[in-house]
């Protein structure tokens, strides 16, 4: 990534003086808050937001990351029985639970004295038709700002700026919240949000790096990238007869492999068909 565009990112953060920034310790806002921490200091504070929707090992991960980089790092306990319509799991879930948790930070920031919320969205996300997230981030005003999607700042580019920080997280795989392993139409309660999260902990455990384990009514559908898809095939019945203990009454292994949005897929072809 070329050096005018991150001197244009920094000198924007800059002027906003003091800033809170969404923090999941994933390479996208580690980068963003470690370029904020290096121009404003004491006056960029990373914060974390703790639902049931963000796995405890990312937790743990946020709190490292943020120790790494030197920002000082709040976590804020956040309830689901404040975002209305969300746990009904319909295709617009993303834009309820992105608008909630934008208010809960743009409160905090207003409260504590900090100019902006800073959020790590970058320029390879906002693409495709179904992003209900950004628009509850346009919608949110100049008070949330974005600045890898302003200067066009892809996925790759944050990993290449990571890694010239000398970050951890310019090689962590992609990470995103449990509520994403459902299929849509199922509601999201707390029990099968903690049931995949125990499952996606064991495939860790087992060594496994990029993967998802999505619902499907009572069915486990494991993703994994090619490269890991036959080391589960040879640990099949382990790894099923551990998620049945956990009260998956099915386990399957996806042949498609990992892939980002996978639950959108029925919803595109649907809509590509109707065209």
């Amino acid at each position: 990534m070329d050096i005018a565009r991150i001197e244009k990112i920094r000198e924007a953060i800059k002027a906003r003086e003091s800033v809170v920034i969404a923090f999941s310790g994933g390479v996208d806002s580690t980068a963003l808050a470690a370029l904020a921490f290096e121009e404003l200091g004491d006056r960029a504070l990373a914060v974390t937001i703790d639902s049931p929707l963000f796995p405890r090992q990312q937790l743990e991960t946020a709190s490292q990351a943020a120790c790494e980089i030197g920002i000082q790092h709040k976590i804020l306990p956040f309830s689901l029985n404040s975002v209305p319509y969300f746990t009904a799991n319909t295709i617009n879930r993303c834009y309820f639970c992105k608008k909630a948790l934008l208010e809960t930070l743009l409160e905090f920031a207003e409260k504590t004295g900090y100019n902006a919320v800073l959020e790590g969205t970058n320029a390879s996300e906002i693409k495709g038709e179904n992003r209900p997230g950004y628009r509850a981030i346009q919608e949110a005003g100049e008070k949330i700002y974005s600045p890898f999607v302003e200067f066009n700042v892809t996925k790759e580019e944050i990993r290449e700026i990571a890694a010239n920080l000398s970050l951890s997280a310019a090689g962590r795989p992609s990470a995103a919240c449990l509520a994403t392993r459902i299929a849509y139409g199922q509601p999201i309660t707390p029990e099968a949000l903690e049931k995949i999260e125990k499952a996606e902990d064991y495939l860790l455990d087992l060594g496994f790096t990029q993967f998802r384990v999505r619902l499907h009514s009572n069915l486990a559908r494991i993703e994994l990238t090619e490269k890991e898809i036959e080391e589960a095939f040879r640990k099949r019945e382990k790894i099923s007869r551990h998620l049945k203990t956990l009260g998956f009454d099915y386990v399957t292994l996806d042949l498609e492999g990992f892939r980002s949005g996978s639950m959108d897929e029925p919803y595109l072809q649907k809509k590509s068909e109707e065209k």
